[in-house]
């Protein structure tokens, strides 16, 4: 018989760690870092078509991202700017190759799951080799693993990359090697007509311990504790949203999937209410 949870519970559990309610808003940078750690890794805006928490919502409310540059919710781009290269999260497109958030204690389980395998100088080269990595990404890393941090504007100018049929394998590029860990985010540049671009570097050489960290996790590992995270903040969802979000394999997602619900944090045999079909559930809701 499936055990029943009602929209209510899981929107009443949602409102506490999406932070919904006006009482929890963010107001600092301090409590947006505090936020991050206790989820362990959030969206920077929310995503259309996927439910996970943000730090617009967090601090702005449930409502749409403002179009109007002096909306006070637009205060979370002064603090994500403010906090690049400080050490106080990971920031870069990730899930779905979308502004992500990572608290620093749960990078190497994403890195882990990356396909980098602790030699940053060869690595690529054998992804390139492998057909794994575009020629406009390898010229990026290969840019910016020998001269250090760039802004985007002058990696177009110096790899010749400037020509508007250069824009999208440009983007596409800088968002590959950011999901794959391989470059990030670390400042803002006054380049470019809007005065602003972001210069990058590579994130082995800003986390210069993560390699090793990462492999002390087996990609199962990595898995399953990302996982039991995703729940914690969720509640309750069907496989297809944790599969949506981190596209892993389906084989890969069921295997973490039964390994929490053997270590008694979810249970498979629920059915919430508005949602066909099964769903899983963390065992305390």
């Amino acid at each position: 018989m499936s055990h029943r949870i009602s929209a209510a519970q899981v929107q009443a559990h949602r409102a506490q760690t999406f932070h919904l309610s006006p009482a929890q808003r963010l107001h600092s940078l301090e409590a947006a870092i505090d936020f991050v750690n206790a989820r362990g890794f959030i969206y920077f805006w929310p995503i259309t078509g996927v439910i996970f928490p943000s730090l617009w919502t967090a601090a702005a409310g449930d409502r749409p991202v403002a179009s109007a540059h002096d909306d006070p919710g637009h205060i979370t781009w002064g603090w994500k700017d403010q906090a690049l290269g400080q050490g106080c999260w990971h920031y870069a497109k990730v899930l779905r190759g979308k502004a992500t958030l990572i608290a620093l204690d749960m990078l190497p389980a994403f890195y882990a799951l990356s396909e980098n395998y602790g030699a940053p100088e060869q690595d690529y080269l054998d992804q390139y080799t492998a057909g794994l990595l575009g020629h406009e990404a390898r010229l990026i890393y290969e840019k910016l693993l020998h001269d250090g941090p760039c802004d985007t504007v002058t990696l177009r100018r110096d790899l010749r990359l400037t020509s508007q049929a250069s824009d999208s394998p440009f983007d596409r590029s800088l968002t590959h090697l950011q999901r794959d860990f391989k470059i990030m985010p670390v400042g803002v540049a006054q380049t470019g007509a809007w005065r602003y671009s972001f210069i990058y570097d590579c994130v082995h050489r800003r986390y210069p311990g993560l390699p090793a960290q990462a492999r002390r996790l087996s990609r199962q590992a990595a898995r399953t504790l990302l996982l039991a995270r995703y729940f914690q903040a969720m509640g309750a969802a069907p496989p297809a949203a944790p599969r949506k979000l981190f596209q892993w394999r389906p084989a890969d997602l069921t295997a973490a999937l039964d390994a929490l619900a053997a270590q008694g944090l979810l249970r498979h045999d629920c059915q919430m209410e508005g949602e066909a079909g099964e769903c899983l559930a963390l065992t305390t809701l």
